[in-house]
């Protein structure tokens, strides 16, 4: 079997990718590079050049291959390679009749739990996302924060230091007095905090026990995660960033981290997914995959979730049941009581749409951040 073309495709605000063989079958992959993607499916075309003719099945070589060639990384190129090297394992899956987990060990668990995606401008909107993800049979809530969801572009208000805190800390009140005990609040802070900044607030809210601290500083500096971790009784979550196994190991080194983030579209797609939750398993570390895409995302997550000792819970973007998510692909993963079924088709389990392009144009990201209300940049 060899590979015949390799397609890069942007619909609504994704990009995938396609992997077409001599045999007639097509695997599909996803790119994480989010704000990137036009760069991204560039990647893929300079791969192409590559993988034209060589065998899909020698998985693990072509990604040494790629990742090694040119000595140079970035978010574009991993997400192209992310999206490539899902689309092989798909291939693989498919070639021998089972789902991906199967090939990379079998399946731990027959379901995910996942977390819901909570947002709101208003205090009362994120408390009502609370109740409703509730009602809906969710066990658990996230990309939930304490500062209130600022659009992009935003002129974010001056406040003092004990306005802000105080007010954050009584949003996560509202939350944990919202749901009760029956809802894990997965606390998401965006970035926003200064290592001291975060471990005040940490230490603040540890009495409504959120089940993680997500990212409360910028992922740049690992001794500053680490000097966070080492001063607060939370656990921290944070990885979706980063895009190489090699920064998940200095993490994990430093004790800066409780649950990894890995995004299986940008961070090496499956393989180095796989790879960095058996190095998190080493450190008593539990995983948590990003997933802030589509439905295919979503997919090859849930590929790792099966097969994995280690897995924690499963990010669950909201919209995954509405257009144009659901409509992209020709099926969802089904979702019941708050848990994803673990699928059994070949590959991982899902096809894009044939007239997806057509009827879902490409839309770029808009090149616009938060600033503060004297200028200056949010790293929000």
């Amino acid at each position: 079997m060899k590979i015949t073309d390799v397609k890069s495709l942007l619909i609504d605000n994704f990009m995938f990718v396609q992997v077409q063989t001599d045999e007639g079958i097509t695997g599909l992959g996803e790119s994480g590079a989010w704000a990137f993607l036009e760069a991204s499916a560039s990647s893929v075309e300079i791969f192409k050049r590559y993988l034209i003719g060589q065998d899909p099945l020698k998985i693990e070589h072509h990604w040494q291959y790629m990742y090694r060639c040119f000595h140079f990384r970035g978010a574009a190129i991993m997400g192209a390679l992310s999206a490539i090297d899902i689309a092989l394992w798909d291939i693989a899956g498919k070639y021998h009749g089972v789902p991906v987990y199967q090939l990379l060990g079998g399946k731990c668990r027959d379901k995910a739990r996942v977390y819901y995606h909570v947002f709101g401008k208003t205090t009362e909107e994120l408390v009502q996302g609370c109740v409703d993800a509730k009602k809906q049979g969710f066990t658990a809530v996230g990309h939930l924060t304490p500062f209130l969801d600022e659009p992009r572009g935003t002129v974010i208000k001056f406040e003092t230091y004990a306005k802000q805190m105080a007010d954050a800390v009584d949003r996560v009140r509202q939350y944990r007095e919202a749901v009760g005990n029956d809802v894990d609040l997965c606390i998401e802070i965006h970035r926003r905090l200064s290592p001291a900044d975060a471990i005040v607030l940490a230490k603040e809210i540890a009495q409504f026990r959120p089940y993680f601290y997500e990212d409360p500083v910028l992922p740049d500096n690992f001794d500053s995660m680490a000097l966070v971790a080492n001063h607060i009784d939370l656990p921290i979550a944070t990885g979706e960033r980063l895009h190489t196994p090699q920064e998940f190991a200095m993490l994990l080194r430093r004790d800066a981290v409780h649950y990894v983030r890995p995004d299986v579209c940008l961070a090496g797609g499956i393989t180095a997914a796989k790879k960095i939750a058996g190095m998190a398993e080493a450190f008593d570390v539990k995983v948590v995959p990003h997933n802030p895409l589509s439905p295919v995302s979503t997919a090859a997550c849930v590929q790792i979730a099966a097969c994995i000792s280690n897995f924690a819970i499963q990010e669950f973007p909201k919209g995954e049941d509405h257009a144009p998510k659901n409509k992209i692909v020709k099926s969802t993963l089904k979702l019941e009581n708050g848990f994803l079924i673990v699928p059994d088709a070949p590959g991982i389990g899902i096809e894009l749409a044939e007239d997806a392009a057509e009827n879902y144009p490409f839309k770029p990201r808009e090149f616009k951040t938060r600033l503060n209300e004297d200028g200056s940049v949010s790293d929000y």
